[in-house]
Order: C-alpha cells, then structure tokens, then sequence
C-alpha cells in the first residue's frame, strides 16, 4: 500500500483516544450528548478557553458543523460571505445552498478575507433585491494552508460588529493553524461569534464542538441541531473523543506535531530546488513539479493533484498527528531521485 500524504485524517484515531474509547466501551451512557463524557468535554474546552459563558455542542463532521451553523444563523433571504476558496463553496456539494442561503464569495488574498472585502460585498449587495450578507466566513487554517493572525481576526471582528454582521471561524484544522499562528486558543472567544473546534482532522475519529459566544445565536440550537438530522444518538462516542483530547494539551500537540513535519518538507524541498506555490506554516504544503515527475510520484505516495501552474502542476502534501519523520525523510529521497532523472 502506498504511503499517503493525501489528508490528515486517513488514520483512524490517536491511540490515547482510542483506549479512551475502549475503556468505555461497556459502559451505558444517555444518548444525545447528555452523557458526563460530554459535560467533561465541554468543561475541559471551556477551561482551555478560560470562559464558562460559551454553549458547546457536538456534530460529526465539518461540513455537518458548517450548514448547522450557518442555517441556524440566516434568516431566509441572507447569504454568508466567503473566501472563493472557501471550503463552504468549494469542497462541500451545496451543503449550504441546500438549506436555502447562498454563499458569496469574493476573491480575498492567499485565501483570506479582509475588511475591505466585507465593505465591498455590503456595498455590492443595496436593497432588497438582492441577498442580504449576514454571516462572515472564514478559516483557521484555510484551505490554501496559510493562517490569521490576531490583528488580522481582530480587524475583522470590529468590521463585522460595526456592520451587525457575525463572523463564524471554521476550525477544521483548528489545531495546526494554532500552532501556527500568533492566536491562542483562549483568545479566540473574543475574535468571533462562533466557531467549531475539529477533532476529524486532529487524530479523532470524527467529532467537531462547536462553539457558540454570541448570546443570540445560544437558544434553540439543540432544536436546530435536530432539525438539521445531526444529532447523533450515541453523542457519547464524541465527547469521549474530546475529552481525552483536552485532558492535557494533546489537542494542541497534534498540531504542533504535524507542522513541525511539514515544516521539514518544506525545507528539504526547498533545498531540492522545488518551487512551492505558497509559504504555508501550517501542515498542508504545495510543491510544484512536472506532469512526469508526478506521475512517476503517484507510484509511490498516494497525494491530491492541487492545480496548473503555467506548464507545471502543484499538488498536495499533508502531514497529520500520525506522520513520521522518517516517512518524510523517505518522501524527500524519493522526490530527489525522480526529479534528478
């Protein structure tokens, strides 16, 4: 089987998280997120963030966590804006179209929004004949690898509270983009209106928390979550999850782990002479090689062809909690002999 650098969650689970979940496996819980793992859960992620004002819920999946959110937020004739590349309106099938909002998109910079691409869309969008923007999307990492930092995500903040708009962090990669990035954790209940907290891509089998600052967007949300059909009845098995995960920072070592790897590639690659098609510190990176050097990689490694650039192609490299550093010692070798042929 081929060694894959496709995603971060080809793996099926930490090994803590996976005794956590054996340890309980005779165990008869309430369903429905009612469970103590779940209220621990939630206590651990509330002491991380140092703030016991925040409603946290459990869902299984990203794009799960991002239409819940967003439908729950959009009265019926708003739209959420996002980055183009946004995963909202790229990698998600029209989950959020497909609970009645649209999403605009505008084309931000090195997949990232700005001030003056929330007032250009306002400005865009006059009257009632169009869609009104009422949430602002973004993530924590993107999904081009590169991160906010707090001066960035503050700047936003204000732009949205000044224009009654809510800012929603998608936190798939939450984990790496905070170990990259000058953002801690406990700051993030002052950057935004809600957020979701990735297990998926962080070495648990799946699960997203998501989080819930803003006091209007706290009522009901159980009912919405319901509504949404992603309730899930054994609710245990995430907040199990999730508990072991912030028992201790092993959340945040995860990340710290799989950027530290990719960091290496970076700079092994670097050292080969393979341009890459952006700096991204975070644990997804971008080589750019020929369409004959790539093939001759696809018989080794198992990756994601990212896109043209000029008469070459980028593809994807992805570390995870998992990697090894003598996987990617390997990866590099093999690199240098197909692009020395």
């Amino acid at each position: 089987m081929k060694y894959s650098f496709r995603n971060d969650y080809s793996e099926l689970c930490h090994p803590e998280i996976l005794s956590a979940l054996i340890a309980a496996q005779n165990e008869q819980n309430i369903g429905y997120g009612l469970d103590i793992h779940t209220e621990n859960a939630k206590r651990l992620i509330q002491e991380k963030l140092q703030s016991n004002n925040c409603d946290i819920h459990f869902v299984t999946g990203g794009t799960q966590a991002n239409a819940t959110i967003i439908s729950h937020i959009l009265r019926p004739y708003e739209a959420v804006l996002s980055c183009e590349s946004g995963h909202i309106n790229v990698h998600e099938t029209g989950a959020i179209e497909g609970t009645g909002h649209k999403v605009y998109t505008v084309a931000g910079q090195d997949g990232k929004l700005s001030p003056t691409d929330i007032i250009n869309a306002l400005t865009y969008h006059t009257d009632e004949h169009m869609v009104k923007i009422g949430v602002v999307y973004v993530s924590q990492s993107t999904e081009v690898g590169t991160v906010y930092s707090v001066a960035e995500l503050k700047a936003l903040y204000e732009c949205c509270k000044e224009n009654n708009l809510y800012l929603f962090i998608d936190g798939a990669r939450l984990s790496s983009g905070l170990a990259a990035s000058d953002v801690e954790f406990h700051m993030l209940k002052d950057l935004c209106d809600v957020m979701y907290v990735g297990g998926t891509k962080i070495g648990m089998m799946s699960g997203e928390a998501i989080v819930l600052f803003n006091e209007q967007l706290k009522p009901y949300f159980r009912y919405h979550i319901k509504n949404r059909t992603a309730m899930l009845a054994k609710g245990f098995a995430i907040g199990i999850q999730f508990e072991r995960a912030f028992q201790d920072n092993l959340y945040f070592e995860m990340g710290k782990h799989e950027n530290e790897l990719a960091h290496f590639l970076s700079h092994e690659l670097k050292s080969l002479g393979v341009p890459l098609l952006s700096e991204s510190p975070t644990n997804q990176i971008f080589p750019i090689l020929s369409k004959e050097e790539i093939e001759e990689l696809k018989e080794l490694y198992d990756f994601e062809i990212w896109g043209e650039v000029e008469d070459k192609i980028a593809i994807r490299f992805v570390t995870s909690w998992a990697t090894t550093k003598e996987a990617c010692i390997e990866l590099i070798e093999d690199v240098k002999n197909v692009i020395s042929k």
